[in-house]
């Protein structure tokens, strides 16, 4: 018996790898191994302890762990978290693990391996930050080729079009399924500036979506914004590192200008085959974003020439375009009602603890009394009209 109910088909818009540390190193190009860091787990709830044990077998859970793991059954989700899990890093025990959840394709990111090539600093070497997505794009390809189910996600750094390009280019041809980039200026560039249209463009001719995700962009605010003269707060976690009150409060913030720019810039009315997700970001502001977004074209088209060529209002871009994933603990039947329901995805985080031990059954709270139609969108239908060759 599985996780997901037999009689649903699902696509987990969500799934992560939990990194050992050579991960990145491995995949390197030589001359640049030794200039690329360990994956560090430092601010993470995993401890030294438990990497150290896993690298000392060799980079594997020992067999009685992995048995107990199986042990578990339609209960993997609930019990299996973080580097502990089944499949958090070895994709045979991953394929198992996709066995016993029952997804029929799930969406595959890291966790902590794209600090490097999501650095906001702006001194970071470009060789180093191209050649840490090039070893990440390695990775997560050989990783998903072990089944077919498993859509890996790229990661495309934008600080440098050209790069870019090329790094998309590598991992098309690589197989992944996704390219992730950060949300955030693109160097001195907005989204939306027409030295990406050819990445676009190619995104959308090869069929392949654009994801935001947590991470893509530093975590919390700037030091000021904590400073009220009171002691730390501490992260949801119980730690410093990962988001705090302030910081979860103002998630959306950079996704939402993000999007915002590719809208506004016409990115999405030049390339209306172009596809994208924005993943573990919420989902509660979308509603207000498409009644704004709407608001402004309307009446700032007037004396804005950019958004007087618009063959279609921005609420329509986005739904045709566009899908988001909501947290377990948001209202995803609320956002339903206050948009439309083509405009969301499942997802199940695993094995990150922050998807919940019953994704599923929190979804299905929050979707009430609403139809099975409506059901059947957010489960399967929007994931396809986004990531189209994962009907196959």
């Amino acid at each position: 018996m599985t996780y997901a109910p037999s009689g649903r088909t699902i696509y987990d818009a969500d799934s992560h790898i939990m990194e050992l540390p050579d991960f990145l190193k491995k995949y390197a190009d030589p001359g640049l191994r030794e200039q690329i860091p360990e994956v560090s787990y430092s601010a993470s709830i995993v401890t030294d302890e438990e990497v150290a044990v896993i690298m000392g077998q060799g980079g594997r859970h020992s067999a009685e762990h992995v048995a107990a793991q199986v042990a578990l059954g339609d209960r993997l989700i609930s019990a299996s978290k973080e580097i502990q899990a089944l499949g958090a890093f070895d994709s045979a025990d991953r394929v198992t693990a996709l066995d016993m959840l029952g997804f029929r394709k799930q969406l595959v990111f890291a966790t902590h391996s794209v600090a490097m090539p999501f650095s906001a600093s702006t001194r970071l070497e470009p060789t180093l930050r191209y050649g840490a997505a090039r070893a990440h794009n390695r990775h997560m390809a050989d990783f998903c080729r072990a089944d077919a189910r498993l859509i890996g996600v790229a990661v495309i750094p934008l600080d440098d079009p050209a790069l870019a390009m090329a790094e998309l280019e590598f991992a098309l041809k690589s197989g992944l399924g996704a390219a992730w980039l950060p949300h955030r200026p693109c160097g001195d560039r907005s989204p939306g500036h027409v030295d990406f249209d050819p990445l676009w463009a190619r995104l959308a001719e090869a069929r392949v979506p654009f994801v935001l995700h947590v991470g893509g962009a530093p975590l919390q605010l700037a030091k000021a914004w904590m400073n009220n003269g009171r002691p730390a707060t501490k992260d949801w976690l119980g730690g410093g590192e990962n988001l705090r009150t302030k910081d979860v409060a103002l998630l959306h913030e950079g996704p939402e200008a993000f999007l915002t720019m590719l809208v506004l810039d016409g990115v999405l009315e030049r390339h209306p085959g172009l596809r994208g997700a924005c993943v573990e970001l919420g989902a509660g502001w979308v509603p207000e974003l498409l009644r704004r977004l709407d608001w402004v074209v309307k009446h700032w088209s007037r004396n804005d020439a950019n958004l007087q060529g618009l063959s279609r209002v921005p609420s329509r871009q986005m739904t045709d375009q566009l899908a988001f994933t909501p947290f377990v603990f948001e209202e995803v039947g609320r956002f339903i009602d206050q948009s439309n329901p083509d405009l969301y995805l499942f997802s199940s985080d695993y094995p990150h603890i922050e998807g919940g031990r019953d994704p599923i059954g929190r979804f299905e709270a929050a979707l009430g009394d609403r139809t099975d139609a409506i059901r059947q969108k957010f489960y399967a239908d929007n994931f396809l009209r986004i990531f189209p060759t994962a009907a196959g």
